[in-house]
């Protein structure tokens, strides 16, 4: 069909070619199927975590939830607080998170009660008074950065994104790793950054942190981990031979980067895996 002999007025010849150009140049930039080109996609992806970073304490607002809220004041009384833990903060945070998510279904009767429960492959939550007590030890500030190295079933972190909206985690299992990251999203965890990788050499792209905490029982203290702390930085491991009794560290990083560290307690967590094994 000819324009020309269609449209006689002369403006609309104008309207319908800038119309048109105009069309043109949006597909050009999205794509006529709708998809972000790669560089779209990446800044898409480097905004988001920007976002994140920039989370204040004020204005992050945890998940919340009145499923089961007895059961979790229960345990708190119970077996929380009436074993010295007193940081008013980390009480509060035990009584606002759920364990109950981060529990495989046909566990969830068990929820509650202070012991370690079976994730799969092996891993295990931890029993929340160890929660509590690792959490306490940290002694952090709203806003500080926190490091945890054995994501698990996400429930650790999540007690941690109560203090801090600035929660990296990292899981060695792709599968723990994928499920816990789902679960963060759909329960509405969003500050917190998570990805599958061994943690034995830490997240060094975030570094450095002012805390972090090792879910998972290791001959020794690995270096990296240690380097990525800033002065001033508190280091929560449990140290010891694989399935024997450890003990709990707190080492603490001094403002010339020399470390102190004392003993917790006594405790029993499952093997860090990966580099560490090959050392």
């Amino acid at each position: 069909m000819n324009l020309k002999h269609t449209l006689k007025n002369p403006f609309q010849i104008s309207f319908f070619t800038l119309f048109a150009l105009a069309w043109l140049a949006c597909s050009n930039d999205a794509g006529v199927s709708g998809e972000s080109s790669p560089d779209k996609r990446a800044t898409s992806e480097r905004s988001t975590e920007v976002k994140k970073e920039e989370t204040s304490p004020s204005s992050w607002s945890p998940p919340r939830t009145e499923e089961r809220v007895n059961e979790r004041l229960s345990m708190v009384e119970n077996q929380i607080e009436n074993r010295g833990v007193d940081d008013q903060r980390v009480l509060e945070a035990m009584r606002n998170v759920p364990r109950h998510w981060f529990v495989p279904l046909f566990r969830r009767g068990s929820a509650y009660e202070d012991r370690p429960l079976g994730i799969g492959g092996g891993q295990t939550i931890s029993q929340p008074y160890i929660v509590a007590v690792m959490t306490q030890a940290l002694d952090l500030e709203p806003g500080e950065k926190v490091l945890e190295i054995g994501t698990g079933s996400g429930y650790q972190a999540a007690v941690l994104s109560e203090l801090t909206p600035h929660v990296f985690t990292i899981e060695i299992s792709e599968r723990l790793a994928k499920e816990a990251a789902d679960l963060f999203q759909e329960k509405g965890y969003t500050v917190i950054q998570s990805k599958a990788g061994d943690g034995y050499q830490g997240w060094e792209e975030h570094a450095p942190y002012d805390a972090i905490i090792v879910t998972c029982a290791a001959p020794y203290i690995p270096p990296a981990l240690v380097e990525q702390l800033k002065p001033g930085g508190r280091l929560c491991i449990p140290v010891g031979e694989t399935f024997a009794t450890q003990q709990l560290m707190l080492i603490a990083k001094m403002e010339d980067g020399t470390t102190t560290s004392r003993n917790l307690e006594l405790v029993r967590f499952v093997p860090m895996t990966g580099d560490i094994q090959k050392q």
